[in-house]
């Protein structure tokens, strides 16, 4: 089972030179975002209707195998004074389910404020109410994706 708790330890298992795989985990969607294989720019990919964790892990495996991903990135939503609820426990299980289906590794980033942030760009770049309804999620996933990345370009920095 390759789920690790720190980006640190996430960086440790990356095959070099494969994209990362941003996840935003919602009751009734997933937002899809991917990096580029260098590691600095994130993009929103789609949002997947959510139906059975089978139906979800197959979708999201089959972009893994399109897309050449070496890692993934769940935004763990953390409450505001830093505490996990419900649901993190929600996300670490369809963490711990996925990795028993991949040798992926996969990571966590706190996604506290992500969808708040997405929902201000959207609303800057003048986008109508009904766009941001199909897009919010696949957006929010790509602010998850970039805060990792912005990190994980920060530890490479310094070390």
């Amino acid at each position: 089972m390759s789920v690790h708790d720190t980006i640190e330890a996430l960086m440790a298992a990356l095959p070099a030179h494969r994209a990362l795989m941003g996840l935003d985990l919602g009751e009734k969607t997933i937002g899809v975002a991917v990096s580029d294989r260098l590691l600095s720019v994130s993009t929103p990919h789609e949002t997947i209707r959510r139906k059975k964790f089978g139906v979800d892990a197959a979708r999201l495996l089959e972009i893994a195998t399109e897309r050449e991903i070496g890692g993934m990135i769940l935004g763990l939503p953390r409450n505001m004074d830093g505490t996990e609820g419900p649901r993190c426990q929600s996300t670490r299980a369809f963490a711990r389910n996925l990795s028993r289906l991949t040798e992926i590794p996969i990571g966590f980033w706190d996604e506290r404020l992500s969808t708040v942030a997405a929902e201000r760009a959207l609303l800057e770049a003048d986008t109508s109410r009904r766009r941001r309804a199909e897009v919010i999620d696949h957006v929010a996933a790509g602010y998850i994706l970039q805060g990792a990345l912005d990190r994980m370009r920060h530890l490479r920095a310094t070390t």
